[in-house]
């Protein structure tokens, strides 16, 4: 697509109108790219998916910003791959590369002052040379060990100077890289939450087990002692939290006694109740959800039934966890924390 650059800019429209060329000029090269892509790609896939160490790509200016982006894609999708800036590299840098590593070198002209002097060490430090570049007879072509060529490009700035369709089409072919790597190692969506603990979109993935209390952080009671021994044990196991699971003979949760609960009682003046089963108190029935719950949807119910503490439970009833609204502050935002907070 051939753009527009004297496209007048007196008004609103005529800026719009060109903001949509340039867009639609770099959609239309990934389509060429696209076609362009042959047996080289399966080669690079192949040294990427055997590779034993990490993927060291390396780039300079514009080249090297693509690099980091990549660089955080492969490794939250299953490859392990660190940034090597071709500037940096050549002063001391290097010292990053492991014989097990395959070099990922970006470069639209392959002929960059820094590539060229980079490719010689970097072959003999790394374990193989993955060129990416628009030029089929650039130096990084020849040396390369695999040439990933996505050949000549219209850039989308008006001179024609500025990295855009080039750097576009680099991060495409990353991307397409990364996610044929990811379905080949079969990476899956709890996988994925494992490298993206935090942040909404961690959290849409992770599950419950990820983040409560279990073990000796658990409070935990026969629901046949009284409310005084429970608490005279209990409250010395373990994180502190405001709730105690109380189980029956079979070892099923039975019920849930809080610390508001027990304030509740010397409000009301039942201190005779202290001495009794704390099955009389407790919350029979408790909101639970099952072990392997996604961790957004306990929050969803946290906030629906404002309560603060959420067990969980296996397939027998029997409490293995418990969701706590302290255990939240960190992984969800400040306005997804406050409702629950007044409900502590």
């Amino acid at each position: 697509m051939t753009l527009q650059v004297h496209t007048p800019f007196n008004d609103a429209e005529g800026r719009l109108s060109y903001a949509r060329q340039v867009i639609r000029a770099e959609a239309d090269a990934l389509h060429v790219v696209a076609d362009r892509l042959d047996e080289s790609f399966l080669q690079a896939v192949d040294l990427l998916a055997h590779c034993p160490g990490r993927v060291a790509i390396t780039g300079t200016g514009k080249s090297a910003d693509v690099g980091q982006k990549l660089a955080g894609t492969l490794n939250s999708t299953g490859t392990r791959a660190y940034l090597l800036d071709a500037t940096r590299a050549v002063h001391g840098d290097l010292g990053m590369v492991h014989p097990h590593d395959v070099a990922l070198v970006l470069s639209h002209s392959g002929e960059s002052e820094e590539i060229v002097r980079l490719l010689g060490p970097m072959r003999q430090l790394a374990l193989a040379l993955i060129g990416l570049t628009g030029n089929p007879h650039s130096t990084l072509a020849r040396q390369a060990d695999v040439a990933v060529v996505y050949g000549p490009l219209q850039e989308a700035c008006p001179l024609g100077l500025a990295p855009s369709t080039s750097t576009t089409a680099m991060i495409a072919i990353g991307d397409a890289l990364a996610f044929v790597l990811s379905r080949m190692r079969q990476f899956s969506h709890e996988d994925f939450a494992r490298f993206h603990p935090a942040g909404s979109l961690g959290r849409k993935l992770l599950k419950v087990e990820a983040v409560m209390r279990r073990g000796a952080d658990l409070r935990l009671a026969s629901e046949d002692e009284t409310v005084r021994a429970v608490f005279s044990r209990a409250a010395r196991r373990g994180r502190r939290t405001g709730a105690v699971m109380l189980v029956d003979a079979q070892g099923r949760l039975s019920g849930l006694f809080t610390d508001s609960d027990l304030a509740r009682l010397f409000e009301q003046r039942r201190d005779h109740a202290l001495d009794r089963p704390i099955r009389e108190v407790m919350t029979t029935n408790p909101i639970t959800v099952p072990h392997g719950t996604r961790l957004n949807d306990a929050l969803d119910i946290l906030r629906r039934c404002k309560i603060s503490e959420l067990p969980i439970v296996d397939g027998l009833g029997r409490p293995v966890g418990l969701l706590d609204i302290t255990d939240l502050i960190g992984l969800v935002s400040a306005e997804e924390i406050e409702p629950l907070a007044r409900v502590a």
